[in-house]
């Protein structure tokens, strides 16, 4: 478990650096380059008087420090959520290998529990860390130590429980970046009305460019930001409703595959 959590806070960190450097190099070398030139265009036209219909490109909208900061943050969100979605995926497929061998009307007395025991013991470090094997075992090892059929349900309950309370835990980060997301969009819409309230002189004169390009950056960062995050939050109900169905699945193949086969004395 601890070799686990400490891969996955790796895979987190570089997920966190590659997103920065992509997404980074993106807006130095294309987005920025092609915002600037329109909207200098678009200045020029104004300052020489001509009509236009300005134009709301998509490199014009997401030109700015604050939205490069919701797409890093994006970008970082929606791997971590890869990373949980791909381990999901493992769990599921054990549902459909048979990890115990308990032919029907067989039943499954607490001296036996050892005997079925090794095959769950026998299966790789990497498979026995997952829910279903981790939940079969402690079932049996606690038949067999008690005999109480009732004390195994308390345990296959007691163990989906907590994998559910820890995969919760677990997505605290993305929650975490779902809620920063729209913040600095907000974050960008003061610094805009604040660039355009400085200017607000220039306007008096005469020259709005300055007050439009700086209520663009105020509304552009809050609607991207807003967009990315609903991104963010359809992605997380499905992975929660993905984790939430693996550990009722799993209770279910512990108390079909298991707790009905056992017989106390």
């Amino acid at each position: 478990m601890k070799t686990r959590m400490s891969s996955e806070f790796i895979f987190q960190i570089f997920a966190l650096l590659i997103a920065i450097i992509v997404v980074h190099a993106v807006y130095v070398g294309a987005i920025r380059p092609a915002a600037d030139a329109q909207i200098r265009q678009e200045m020029a036209l104004q300052a020489a008087g001509e009509d236009f219909v300005p134009e709301r490109s998509f490199a014009v909208v997401i030109r700015d420090f604050e939205q490069e900061a919701c797409f890093i943050l994006l970008i970082w969100a929606l791997a971590i959520m890869a990373y949980k979605g791909r381990r999901t995926v493992q769990e599921q497929q054990l549902l459909d290998r048979a990890l115990l061998e308990v032919p029907d009307g067989t039943s499954v007395l607490p001296e036996d529990a050892r005997e079925y025991s090794r095959a769950l013991e026998a299966l790789p470090d990497k498979e026995q860390d997952l829910l279903l094997p981790r939940t079969l075992l402690s079932a049996l090892q606690r038949f067999a130590t008690t005999g109480s059929i009732q004390a195994v349900s308390d345990t296959i309950k007691e163990q989906c429980e907590i994998e559910s309370d820890r995969l919760d835990s677990e997505l605290s980060m993305v929650r975490y970046i779902s809620w920063a997301i729209p913040s600095i969009g907000f974050i960008g819409t003061v610094r805009g009305i604040g660039d355009a309230l400085g200017q607000a002189y220039k306007a008096v004169e005469g020259d709005i460019s300055g007050v439009t390009v700086s209520l663009g950056v105020a509304f552009n960062s809050t609607f991207v930001a807003l967009v990315l995050s609903i991104i963010i939050m359809f992605c997380l109900h499905q992975l929660q409703l993905s984790q939430e169905r693996l550990v009722l699945d799993c209770q279910r193949y512990a108390d079909k595959r298991l707790l009905r086969h056992l017989v106390a004395h």
